[in-house]
């Protein structure tokens, strides 16, 4: 057996939920109101408040470390740190884990932390009717045993090196609780006070937490439905923190501003031409790289961001511990786009229509791709589709040719090897090297599958991978202690300070 205390690492916990995030001044160190409302902006208003029910990346930011806690949490700096299991160990062949929790942890309704809120909370997100994206990693769990209050034990068909990465996405829910779509029942440093559906959604300290309270007393997120509007709040101090920057042409207004903080971190959010790879065109490899090479991506992130943001070739950013430079694939190269068409056989070029969200910034990559794939003789027709539209007839119904979307999820190269995932991809070796990385019996050895993979998924332009958004954090200089790097779109808000 593997014995991983996680006594000792409970001062690394504290040391690593700080680690990337806006720095305290000195004058912070004693000099800050534990007592201040905390304003956030953000453009990401959740669709409901269970993220296993479609509830889009709003309620990751509001909710994940905030709201509630899983067994293991993915830090700002994308180390993976234990929170309420309190030790854990493998078994010699990698099949069974068994999870000790954490003592004196209670929900914010007063009920106790007990194995059988673990188990409920793992089978919410496995089972048939859910909409987690992270379902399919924990396929592998084949029973939950529940030996007594403090134990949890999970068994599997196959070894998981990424079970405990896995498990931070599963948040864990009392298991008395019934829906929570509209409520909430966390172990988490805050508790949902009110939410006013289209404007905010409030949290106010959880007096009874069970680890560090938070260094203020509630935290507001506002919600904006552009980025001018979002922006002018800032301005005009109507709240204290924008989550994200939506466009470099607002942060003139901020940079060198000594009223203001600009943090530019690291991001895992990618903008992303997705491909119905099941279907006519695009069950086609040459068309698909035809495309990519067709565009510019260099000039559409320049368009977007200025100079911010970065390209990518490939679904993994450089935040993930497999990430290689692969922008050298399918390069820019309309001349050879012309070619692959040719081969493919559209000498006369080709049509498919392009569902596109309707807000930034999709709407204008979409144009822009329309005019670049003009010039090598593919028309695109734009369709503009709401954000539950988008859920519906792409995500579930896999009802279109192709699509652009924002993926912001943090290792997440293995939706690529579920062919039932909305982009249809079906290469069996990816399948396996991705499966088999799962089973590695070292970091490094997952590592090495896991480039393989991601080297054959570019090489097959399974989807044309446009940039890297920036991570643009925008504050008063009177707060600090926020997270700076977008890993999941989470906002931990328990660190955030506010001068008196």
């Amino acid at each position: 057996m593997t014995k991983i205390s996680t006594r000792q690492l409970r001062s690394a916990l504290f040391a690593a939920a700080l680690l990337g995030t806006a720095g305290v001044p000195a004058a912070f160190a004693q000099d800050f109101d534990a007592n201040a409302s905390i304003h956030i902006g953000s453009l990401y208003e959740p669709q409901n408040l269970d993220n296993t029910a479609g509830a889009g990346q709003g309620i990751n930011e509001a909710f994940n470390g905030n709201v509630y806690e899983a067994l293991f949490q993915l830090t700002d700096a994308g180390t993976v740190v234990p929170t309420l299991a309190e030790s854990f160990s493998v078994s010699d062949d990698g099949l069974t884990y068994t999870f000790k929790l954490k003592s004196g942890v209670s929900f914010h309704s007063g009920n106790p932390l007990t194995s059988a809120d673990v188990k409920y909370s793992i089978e919410r997100v496995t089972a048939e009717t859910s909409k987690s994206s992270r379902k399919k990693s924990l396929s592998t769990i084949t029973a939950i045993e529940t030996p007594d209050d403090q134990t949890v034990v999970i068994k599997l068909s196959a070894k998981s090196i990424s079970l405990p990465y896995n498990l931070s996405y599963v948040w864990i829910v009392d298991h008395t609780a019934t829906d929570i779509t509209a409520t909430e029942d966390g172990t988490g440093p805050y508790k949902l006070e009110e939410w006013r559906r289209g404007s905010a959604l409030a949290l106010a300290r959880f007096d009874k937490y069970w680890g560090t309270a938070p260094t203020n007393a509630e935290v507001v997120f506002q919600y904006f439905t552009d980025a001018t509007a979002l922006n002018n709040a800032l301005l005009t101090n109507a709240v204290d923190v924008i989550t994200s920057v939506q466009s470099p042409d607002s942060l003139a207004q901020f940079s060198g501003n000594p009223a203001y903080t600009v943090s530019n971190g690291a991001s895992t959010t990618k903008e992303i031409l997705a491909f119905n790879d099941k279907a006519a065109p695009f069950d086609n490899v040459k068309v698909r790289k035809a495309i990519a090479r067709a565009v510019d991506d260099k000039k559409l992130l320049t368009s977007i961001w200025g100079t911010y943001g970065s390209l990518i070739g490939s679904f993994v950013p450089p935040t993930d511990p497999w990430y290689e430079d692969l922008t050298g694939v399918d390069a820019y190269d309309p001349a050879s786009a012309k070619q692959l068409l040719t081969e493919a056989g559209f000498p006369n070029g080709l049509s498919f229509t392009l569902d596109t969200p309707d807000y930034d910034p999709h709407p204008v990559v979409a144009q822009f791709l329309q005019s670049e794939l003009s010039k090598v003789g593919v028309t695109v027709k734009i369709n503009i589709i709401t954000a539950n539209e988008w859920y519906t007839k792409i995500y579930q119904q896999h009802d279109f040719q192709a699509t652009l979307q924002e993926h912001v999820n943090h290792r997440d190269i293995v939706f690529y090897g579920n062919p039932d995932f909305y982009w249809g991809y079906d290469n069996p070796e990816v399948i396996k090297l991705i499966a088999d990385s799962e089973s590695a019996a070292s970091t490094d050895e997952q590592t090495a599958l896991l480039k393989k993979a991601n080297e054959i998924i570019a090489n097959e332009a399974a989807s044309d991978w446009l940039y890297l958004y920036p991570q643009i954090v925008v504050s008063s200089s009177k707060v600090s202690g926020y997270p700076v790097n977008g890993l999941n779109s989470q906002f931990y808000a328990y660190g955030i300070k506010k001068a008196k």
